[in-house]
């Protein structure tokens, strides 16, 4: 059988953890961030993890992860 193929643009967003879980980022933080307010942008720092109903649609996109 041929590989299976990861989607390049899951590969970009995605990390998974040692333990299972599934990392990333949070959206809203690029672009157009002169009328945001600080705190909204201070809450959209750092990392969180990829909730349980989404969990096993990014395993589909990252079969070999």
């Amino acid at each position: 059988m041929p590989k299976m193929k990861t989607k390049s643009g899951a590969k970009k967003r995605f990390t998974v953890r040692a333990d299972g879980s599934i990392k990333r980022s949070h959206a809203f933080k690029r672009h157009i961030l002169t009328k945001k307010t600080t705190k909204s942008k201070r809450h959209l720092r750092g990392t969180v993890t990829v909730h349980d109903s989404d969990a096993k649609l990014v395993r589909a996109m990252l079969p070999y992860a």
